[in-house]
C-alpha cells in the first residue's frame, strides 16, 4: 500500500493495482497545487467524506475524464449522478461495501455537509479501509466523539488519518 497526501484533506492511496482518491480538492488547494494537477490524477475510485467545497473539489471533473467510482453517502453520489455521472455507490453510516480491491466502512463524523451551490449534502461521514491486510481510518472533517474510541477499540488501525 502507498499512501500520498496531497494536503488539506486529500489522500490518495494505491492498493490492490487500484488508486482510491479521497476528497479530492486539488484546484485552489495550495499544498496540492505544489504537487500535483486534477488532470494529472486517474483514480479508479474517488471516495467523498462530505460535500464542502474543500473536499468534493475536483470530483466531477476527475470522475467524468476517467469514469472514476464515485463513493459516499446517498445525497453525494445522487449529486454526482444528477450531474451526469452515474458510476456511483451510495453508502450509508454504519454500512460497509467490498470491493475487488478492500473494503470500506462508513463512519459517523461531526460536522456539517453542503455542496458550494447550498444544496444539502447528507451526513458528513468517515471511513475505515481495510486492504492487504491493513486498516486505514479517514475521520473526515469532525470534532472529536465518544464513538471515535470504540472505532479504535473495534478494530485494528494501522493509521489513522485524521484532517480535523
Amino acid at each position: 500500500m502507498k499512501i500520498t497526501y496531497f494536503g488539506h484533506s486529500v489522500l490518495q492511496v494505491e492498493t490492490n493495482d487500484k488508486i482510491l482518491l479521497f476528497d479530492p480538492f486539488i484546484t485552489g488547494n495550495p499544498v496540492a497545487e505544489k504537487i500535483t494537477t486534477a488532470d494529472s490524477l486517474s483514480p479508479d475510485v474517488i471516495i467523498l467524506t462530505h460535500a464542502h467545497f474543500d473536499h468534493w473539489g475536483d470530483t466531477l471533473a476527475i470522475a467524468e475524464r476517467i469514469g472514476a467510482l464515485v463513493v459516499g453517502n446517498h445525497e453525494i453520489t445522487e449529486y454526482a449522478y444528477k450531474h451526469g455521472h452515474e458510476n456511483v455507490q451510495p453508502m450509508n453510516t454504519g454500512g460497509s461495501c467490498t470491493f475487488d480491491w478492500g473494503k470500506l466502512t462508513q463512519t459517523y463524523a461531526r460536522h456539517s455537509s453542503s455542496f458550494p451551490d447550498g444544496t444539502y449534502g447528507g451526513n458528513p461521514n468517515g471511513y475505515l479501509l481495510f486492504a492487504e491486510g491493513l486498516c486505514v481510518y479517514n475521520s473526515g472533517d469532525t470534532s472529536p466523539f465518544t464513538e471515535m474510541a470504540w472505532i479504535g477499540e473495534d478494530h485494528d488501525i494501522d493509521l489513522a488519518f485524521l484532517p480535523i
